[in-house]
């Protein structure tokens, strides 16, 4: 046992204070003692008073030492113990190390393996780079990984169960996607189980399924694996005849074996939905299609489709259902809107979601506040809106490939705070106020033909309304008449010309936000002749049912609402007092708002719309 002096004080055991020279040095256990522990005074002791008293210390850069000197002891070849044989390459390493830091082995040490009593164990699965750079990082914490070892690395720490390392090899994968080699990767996730890379590869495919389907890796696909992707709803494409034109390469590719599938594959292709000048210049003269009986008869649907509206309901619905990418990664243009003096702007600013920064851009030709914003076919359509003197019917375009606004067509009416969407090849704005009265008049823009034609009118007259598209049909929501605010919400359907009631909002509003995620319909913020609101609401149209969701953090009115990568985006608006830079996001995963960076140009008002991020290999910024 340890003795102890006076007052309960610890004395020195003599072996320990032998250890040590005058400076607290360590000296040779053979070297001569300097101490004379016997002259020391049981008196002279440090005691301390109350023995109740502890201090825990701690060295926190012991362990990071510690490795680094196992490391360097290991690279000696000293106490090794067990040796790792990949091919005719042989690796020393000490077993405890490999067990406290490697999953692999702490099983098979510590579990009384066969593996775990030999000397010399054999790896067979890992070529002998990603065993060697595994075991350095089982002593340093650290692993380089490049393009020329990503895969072997990743299939190394997936077999080592290294989860952090192989979360590593994924994100770094994930941030190369391209065109030409997004299917290899998701191919080589789906191999190693690794269901995160494996759906981040699915969502680039359909966000860019048109520059992935002129790859190679595209063309070498298999027949499964062709009709998955051709019958995705989620496919972003800018018209069906990037689907057309990517079934017919892939058939081209090797035509004396897979013409046999085409029939199988144009079934999946939504033939209804191109345009009957590209059914007889370009699908009627495709020579495997003119001999085949059922390609044939496909194409004779689709012309019926366009020739005879009144069959359209004997159609299958997936065939002339629009698809729909919910997972867009895009960049959101803040158009026009309103200066930190009130007045009409033509700045335009766009935040980038993933470095999380709003940066400018072109600006337009003309000063436009409250301006109809929507896409087709990335490009960025502005509408109408107030110049600060007049409301304008003046239409302009920017082409993000050419960084430039362009003006088109004009609209028939003047129009400020005005909808507008895009459905098929079409854009459509509806209402409105022309400086006069509310508008329930709407007008169809064809860009092919530059030109506006007078579709039918709304039921009611609307002002500042929602206006959204989905699943075939124009959406116009609330809005004013200049003497009430309105709940309800109607529809136009392109094949029938009439406009259909829907169920109402749970809330009247007007200058509201409104948009398509997930195949529901969401409305946010407004002002309802008495409130700024903050509440937001989602349609579900399966359900026929309106429920409220999650308010914003800020009443916001005159706000825009798009959606962008899975959520949506509310920019802007005013709050009864102030014009408002801010944003916020909703996520409909957690029900929950969040802020993100405010715009740095703009102080409401803005028209929104979201132009999708071209891949880097492209040409993208």
């Amino acid at each position: 046992m340890e003795s102890f002096g006076p007052r309960g004080s610890k004395k020195f055991p003599t072996e320990f204070a032998n250890c040590f020279d005058e400076q607290n040095e360590p000296m040779s256990m053979k070297s001569e003692s300097k101490i004379q522990p016997d002259k020391i005074h049981q008196d002279s002791i440090i005691s301390i008073d109350n023995d109740d008293e502890t201090l825990v210390f701690k060295q926190y850069d012991l362990f990071i030492h510690g490795f680094s000197q196992m490391e360097e002891i290991r690279r000696q070849g000293k106490l090794c113990d067990v040796t790792l044989q990949v091919e005719d390459q042989l690796f020393t390493a000490h077993r405890i190390v490999l067990a406290a830091t490697i999953p692999y082995f702490q099983g098979m040490f510590m579990h009384d393996m066969l593996e775990s009593k030999q000397k010399i164990i054999t790896i067979r699965e890992i070529d002998a780079v990603a065993v060697e750079a595994l075991v350095n990082f089982a002593y340093t914490g650290r692993v380089t990984i490049a393009t020329h070892n990503v895969q072997s690395l990743m299939v190394g720490a997936s077999f080592f169960q290294l989860s952090h390392v192989r979360k590593a090899c994924a994100d770094f994968l994930e941030k190369r996607f391209n065109p030409h080699n997004v299917l290899g990767i998701r191919s080589f996730a789906d191999t190693l189980d690794c269901g995160s890379l494996k759906d981040a590869a699915e969502k680039y495919i359909q966000q860019y399924f048109h520059e992935v389907s002129l790859s190679e890796e595209f063309l070498a696909l298999g027949l499964p694996e062709i009709i998955d992707l051709v019958k995705r709803d989620e496919l972003y494409v800018s018209s069906e005849e990037q689907v057309f034109e990517a079934v017919m390469k892939w058939v081209n590719r090797d035509s004396l074996t897979r013409s046999e599938h085409l029939a199988k594959l144009l079934t999946l292709v939504r033939l209804p939905l191109l345009t009957p000048q590209y059914l007889s210049d370009r699908v009627s003269k495709e020579e495997l299609i003119r001999f085949s009986h059922e390609c044939r008869d496909l194409l004779d649907e689709a012309r019926d489709y366009h020739l005879m509206p009144e069959r359209r309901p004997m159609l299958q619905r997936f065939r002339t259902a629009a698809r729909c990418c919910n997972y867009i990664i895009g960049q959101i243009f803040a158009v026009g809107g309103l200066g930190k003096t009130g007045d009409s702007l033509s700045t335009v600013e766009v935040f980038d979601p993933i470095s999380g920064r709003w940066h400018m851009a072109q600006a337009m030709k003309m000063l436009r506040s409250r301006v109809g914003v929507a896409v087709l076919k990335n490009r960025l359509y502005a509408f109408g809106g107030y110049n600060g003197v007049e409301r304008l019917s003046t239409v302009e375009v920017f082409d993000p490939v050419q960084r430039a606004w362009n003006k088109v067509a004009s609209m028939h009416c003047k129009r400020s705070a005005v909808g507008a969407a895009a459905l098929a090849d079409q854009l459509y704005v509806c209402g409105g106020y022309d400086g006069l009265s509310s508008l329930n008049t709407v007008e169809c823009y064809t860009p092919e033909k530059n030109c506006w034609t007078v579709v039918q009118s709304m039921q009611k007259h609307r002002s500042a309304g929602g206006v959204l598209a989905f699943d075939g049909y124009i959406y116009a929501l609330g809005g004013h008449d200049g003497l009430q605010i309105f709940d309800s919400v109607e529809r136009y359907s392109p094949i029938l010309g009439t406009w259909s009631s829907v169920k109402p909002m749970l809330t009247k509003r007007c200058r509201l936000g409104a948009t398509v995620l997930n195949g529901k319909l969401y409305v946010c913020g407004g002002y309802d002749g008495q409130t700024f609101l903050q509440s937001a609401e989602v349609y579900d149209p399966k359900t026929d049912e309106w429920k409220f969701i999650a308010p914003m953090n800020v009443m916001r009115s005159r706000v825009a609402l798009v959606a962008n990568i899975g959520k949506l985006w509310a920019v802007g608006g005013y709050d009864g007092i102030y014009n408002l830079p801010t944003v916020e996001v909703y996520d409909p995963a957690t029900d929950s708002w969040s802020f993100v960076a405010p715009m740095c140009a703009h102080e409401g008002g803005v028209g929104v719309g979201v132009l999708p991020l071209y891949p880097k290999c492209l040409g993208a910024d």
